[in-house]
């Protein structure tokens, strides 16, 4: 992953008996070619340390990095990737369980906590039986620089219902205080949605040992990457959040490390919207 280029401000007047100009060769890092593409979507396969400080700025990360919480090869929290994520975007929504957060805390030092959300799974599993069934995980955003210049786009939940006007006289209690007045109030309309969302796991169909349903990645990456805008995903799984950028007129480029889950995501994206289950997108 390194290309070749000539410095050519480095050319001197050779001494005296040398008919060759000096040259300094510079070897700079660039991008494999990709290894899945569409007009939406970009996966390389490769180490997310070696790649992400060579993408280009984006609008947000949306990502499920290992946790770090067990043996399994693939369970790896690679030290120091979040500041390399801030080579890429100024915001950041991570995934993670709170044992995660709290062990990793030194490496999310220079990101600052914005919000949290608890993604409500509808069936869990525990490693302990002495302990609660855990069926939630956790979605922290987090950014640097300043909040006010970040893309930001408030979600609402899509069962709201229609605004209807009820008229109503002053209370009986009040007597004859002041003149006869009615008054006009609003129930319903579009409700802000809340930080604790509900989404069925993908249990039964998922390719990835933790693969996030488009259901709970859909709000985040509409939250923070404006229409036509670009995500990353540096720890890709099973290429959610690539699916749901292009499903919802977003751009995205993803990094896995893992070919057999490339070939899934690959396989998963050229199959368009077929096998996918539906995101929310906002305004449907």
């Amino acid at each position: 992953m390194t290309g070749v280029t000539i410095d050519t401000t480095s050319e001197q007047t050779p001494p005296a008996g040398h008919g060759l100009l000096e040259r300094r060769v510079i070897h700079q890092p660039v991008l494999p070619a990709p290894f899945y593409a569409d007009h939406a979507v970009t996966l390389y396969c490769g180490d997310t340390m070696e790649l992400l400080p060579l993408l280009p700025r984006a609008d947000a990360i949306v990502t499920d990095p290992p946790y770090g919480e067990t043996s399994l090869d693939w369970d790896k929290w690679p030290d120091g990737w979040p500041a390399l994520a801030a080579l890429v975007a100024q915001q950041m929504w991570c995934f993670g369980s709170m044992r995660m957060f709290l062990d990793k805390r030194g490496d999310l030092v220079d990101w600052k906590l914005a919000q949290d959300i608890v993604w409500e799974k509808h069936n869990g599993a525990n490693l302990f039986n002495d302990r609660f069934r855990r069926v939630h995980e956790l979605a922290l955003h987090f950014y640097r620089g300043d909040w006010a210049a970040l893309p930001k786009e408030p979600q609402y939940t899509n069962d709201a219902t229609k605004r209807t006007a009820r008229r109503k006289g002053r209370p009986e209690h009040w007597g004859a205080l002041g003149h006869e007045h009615k008054y006009a109030s609003q129930d319903g309309g579009p409700r802000m949605m809340a930080s604790v969302i509900y989404a069925r796991s993908c249990h039964g169909y998922a390719v990835n040992e933790t693969q996030k349903p488009e259901d709970i990645v859909a709000p985040l990456l509409q939250y923070s990457v404006p229409p036509g805008g670009l995500v990353v995903d540096c720890f890709a799984g099973s290429g959610t959040v690539g699916a749901v950028a292009r499903k919802t007129g977003r751009r995205a480029i993803l990094i896995e490390k893992r070919e057999s889950q490339c070939n899934h995501i690959a396989t998963r994206l050229a199959q368009g919207d077929l096998l996918m289950d539906n995101a929310k997108v906002s305004g449907d």
